[in-house]
């Protein structure tokens, strides 16, 4: 559906508002940020602190970069039982020097699984952000997961419901939509969970180059996404800053 497009774009747009910002990719399974920021050949640098050893993150677009894709081959697969993916999850978020951070964001997996559970059980987090796309496949999963952070025993603010690949857009006729995935399943889910839609994001035939070529940053000067993008971040921050 695009988590991690998503979480990469409000990173650098946080970024350029003049926050501190760490992006963690969590999915340790499929890691996608080494891609979207063109750093899938590079290789983590690893400090010493006193008698610790602490992850040297990226720093591109201003922001600092942590991701299990910059540990392993790109094509390598992660073999891992649950107990073995919590703990990376955990080493991933407490051992990379990170400095001083105003926002730390973290691009999880699909689903409801142990690296979930992990980072809420273990970790104070101000809120999630629900990406989904219009589509009913998308919604049925999409429930899961509301359902699992709005849990008695877990209770985390929810500040709303992204809804991607809302409609394509040509570039060269931005007047037109056509919604090929379906229309209003970001605005049912949100109704129907009593939170906010946060934003709308349109798609045209530029993100993909974008995001395969490391250039992610370039995305966000099309008009129609930049647009959805910034009425997004003002409504996280409202929701981040006012509860």
């Amino acid at each position: 559906v695009g988590k991690s497009t998503i979480a990469s774009a409000l990173a650098i747009l946080l970024s350029q508002q003049g926050h501190r910002v760490g992006l963690l990719d969590a999915d340790l399974f499929g890691p996608s940020v080494p891609l979207l920021f063109g750093l899938q050949d590079e290789k983590l640098q690893v400090k010493q602190v006193h008698d610790k050893q602490f992850l040297v993150p990226f720093t591109k677009n201003g922001l600092k970069l942590m991701s299990i894709g910059f540990l392993v081959e790109p094509h390598q697969a992660a073999v891992w039982r649950g107990p073995r993916v919590s703990a990376v999850v955990s080493q991933l978020l407490n051992d990379t020097d990170w400095g001083e951070l105003d926002y730390l964001l973290i691009d999880t997996p699909p689903g409801t699984g142990d690296i979930h559970i992990t980072l809420l059980q273990n970790f104070s987090l101000s809120g999630v952000v629900i990406v989904t796309t219009p589509q009913e496949m998308s919604l049925v999963d999409v429930k899961k997961s509301i359902n699992l952070f709005q849990s008695d025993k877990l209770s985390i603010p929810i500040l709303g419901i992204v809804e991607n690949m809302s409609w394509f857009t040509p570039i060269k006729h931005p007047d037109e939509k056509y919604f090929l995935f379906g229309k209003g399943g970001g605005e049912a889910i949100a109704k129907e969970f009593h939170v906010p839609l946060l934003s709308q994001i349109p798609m045209d035939e530029s993100i993909c180059t974008n995001c395969d070529e490391g250039r992610l940053e370039k995305m966000l000067t099309s008009k129609g996404i930049a647009q959805a993008f910034d009425v997004l971040i003002q409504q996280m921050l409202h929701r981040i800053i006012n509860g």
